[in-house]
């Protein structure tokens, strides 16, 4: 017997109600992998060579992976993880994960609602949001929202002017001031150079005046305008005594982004700054600057318990965060992710960004037989390439 044609509304015969024929959404990302992707078919070429883009030849940018990709871990077995947790506490505060989300400056340039769709995920997800200098939405605005914020100083040309924002930030309601050490001047960021890279009119930078902003928005002939703008805002005399006087201005915890080598490291704890940030600015300004997962141990090492050691940079994954505790950090900055999510779904794909990190630290705890995230520093992890580069870390903790 012969199959009678199908009809409109019918699949062989049988009736299917019209609402049904609908083309189905696209698939949550499994992976921060796919968050990429999603944000690299979305932005403009330019404005995602911004964002994803280092300095030079982005020899740090590409070390920074391949540092994570050089660690194993060695999990330990028959330890009851069925209550396996991902909690922890940063600057002294409980947070659902150890991880922040970092600062980066004018979000409004991947989707309308910038800052404050970012630091409504991160309140969600339970992370501090770290508000940038940089920031395109203010941060009274962004601290009204709730939950944990922390504020990243630049230091500028006029001494008063920085200090004018740590007293606004603290004023805002913010719980630590984040002094970013690495850029006395923009990195060559040839992406952007090549690009002409400017802001568009609708986007500025809230904390600084117009006169100054304006040098961002004016596409230059050769270069970067951003580069510009920086480089007229910026002081690059910031020193040590600096950071002494921010110590004594300001009552909130004082972190210090962007140290790689322990000497250095020692001489923020003898300063009394609260944290450490090991970090190379995301491969933006030094090329060729160590991964900031290879200068983690020795800072670690160097500073002990005397201040809490957070790493940034290449982090795009929940093992990631577990070889970053390994190694002795206490938490992790998330940079870039966050941003692909803003740009690929606004505040739900920050939040998707957020809990795939937390899915895959709850997992990747649990698969190496830790039950909480303390459990994940006495881990022992093997670096290195080849039998004469690996070396074990942690036995002795």
């Amino acid at each position: 017997m012969t199959d009678s044609p199908a009809q409109p509304g019918s699949v062989r015969g049988l009736a299917v109600d019209p609402e049904d024929w609908r083309v189905p959404e696209p698939a949550a990302p499994r992976c921060l992998d796919e968050v990429e992707r999603a944000a690299a078919a979305v932005l403009p070429p330019d404005v995602w060579d911004f964002v994803a883009g280092g300095s030079g030849r982005e020899r740090t940018l590409a070390a920074n992976r391949e540092a994570f990709d050089r660690v194993f871990v060695r999990p330990r077995v028959l330890r009851d993880v069925s209550g396996c947790a991902t909690d922890a506490t940063l600057l002294g505060r409980p947070v659902r994960m150890p991880v922040a989300v970092a600062p980066v400056a004018y979000q409004r340039l991947v989707h309308p609602e910038g800052e404050a769709a970012t630091a409504r995920a991160a309140r969600a997800a339970g992370v501090p949001f770290t508000v940038s200098t940089l920031s395109s939405v203010p941060v009274e605005e962004l601290t009204a929202v709730g939950g944990s914020v922390w504020f990243q100083l630049y230091w500028l040309r006029e001494d008063g002017r920085s200090l004018d924002l740590a007293r606004r930030a603290e004023d805002a309601g913010c719980e630590a001031l984040m002094l970013t050490v690495d850029v006395p001047w923009m990195g060559r960021r040839l992406r952007d150079e090549r690009n002409g890279f400017a802001l568009p009119d609708h986007v500025r930078a809230a904390h600084l005046d117009a006169g100054a902003v304006s040098a961002a928005h004016r596409n230059a002939a050769q270069g970067s305008a951003l580069a510009a703008h920086t480089g007229r805002a910026f002081s690059p005399a910031l020193t040590w005594s600096h950071v002494a006087e921010l110590r004594a201005r300001t009552r909130l915890p004082l972190v210090i982004k962007g140290i790689l080598d322990p000497e250095d490291a020692l001489r923020a704890v003898e300063l009394g700054v609260d944290a450490v940030v090991v970090s190379n600015h995301g491969g933006r300004q030094l090329d060729g600057a160590l991964a900031g997962l290879d200068a983690l141990a020795d800072v670690v090492e160097a500073v002990g318990d005397r201040c809490e050691v957070l790493l940034d940079g290449g982090v795009r994954g929940g093992t990631d965060v577990l070889k970053a505790l390994a190694l002795g950090a206490v938490g992790v900055l998330v940079g870039r992710p966050p941003v692909w999510g803003l740009a690929a779904d606004g505040e739900r794909g920050v939040r998707r960004v957020l809990d795939l990190l937390a899915e895959e630290l709850r997992d990747a705890l649990g698969q190496a037989g830790c039950q909480d995230v303390a459990a994940a520093a006495e881990l022992s992890v093997r670096t290195g390439h080849g039998r004469d580069g690996d070396r074990d870390r942690n036995r002795t903790r």
